[in-house]
């Protein structure tokens, strides 16, 4: 099995919707564009990347959203060095179609009482949900690295509550843990890193707001 040494996971840059949440009520999340500042910190980010893979070969999963493929788009990657496929399972987490400010807002302070991972927005998702659609996300992509030439580096540019569930899924974090850590900034990396032993570790970690509390000796 060709295992890569470095899985990239990446947040989008700023959105239209980080800066103006009434502009939900006009277009469907999917659609919503970089800022001007979000382009800006992809085009940082990019640079990074760039010079981190230097010439070698990279196998890229996007989500579907806008936002997603114009930060892919800053960062400049050369073509004839990616692979790029488009990946439904990484999108956002869906918060229904059409979203009434005030209805969202309420829903978010329901969501902040009763737990990130398990509250389901009406007509979208719960945090759990995202999470079973990762995991089927990384069966796939533990089928890839059995081809023998499969590159060293594996890119995803996605959302932050997928990249926090990723990480979960991929070290068997608990939901105290995931309720502990916040969501990256806008355009910022997480990198599995391959050791020696076999083993991957993130390059850092996710912030914390709060202590774990988890309810059994699995926490």
């Amino acid at each position: 099995m060709a295992r890569p040494r470095r899985i990239v996971l990446v947040r989008h840059g700023e959105s239209e919707g980080n800066v103006d949440d009434t502009v939900y009520e006009r277009e469907p999340d999917h659609a919503l564009r970089l800022t001007e500042t979000g382009w800006r910190q992809a085009e940082e980010t990019g640079e990074r990347l760039r010079e981190l893979f230097g010439d070698e070969a990279v196998s890229v999963y996007v989500s579907p959203y806008r936002r997603t493929h114009e930060t892919l788009r800053a960062f400049r990657l050369p073509p004839e060095q990616v692979r790029v496929r488009e990946e439904p399972r990484l999108r956002e987490q869906d918060w229904g179609n059409w979203q009434e400010r005030e209805d969202v807002r309420l829903q978010k302070a329901y969501r902040d009482a009763y737990g990130h991972f398990f509250y389901r927005f009406a007509q979208g998702e719960s945090g759990a949900d995202v999470y079973d659609r990762v995991g089927a996300f990384l069966e796939s992509l533990y089928r890839s690295f059995e081809a023998p030439d499969h590159p060293d580096n594996v890119l995803i540019v996605t959302h932050g509550l997928t990249m926090r569930l990723f990480c979960m899924r991929w070290f068997h974090w608990t939901v105290a843990d995931f309720e502990s850590l916040s969501n990256p900034g806008n355009a910022e990396t997480r990198m599995l890193l391959l050791h020696a032993d076999g083993r991957y570790r993130l390059d850092r970690p996710f912030e914390r707001w709060r202590t774990p509390e988890p309810y059994g000796p699995t926490g």
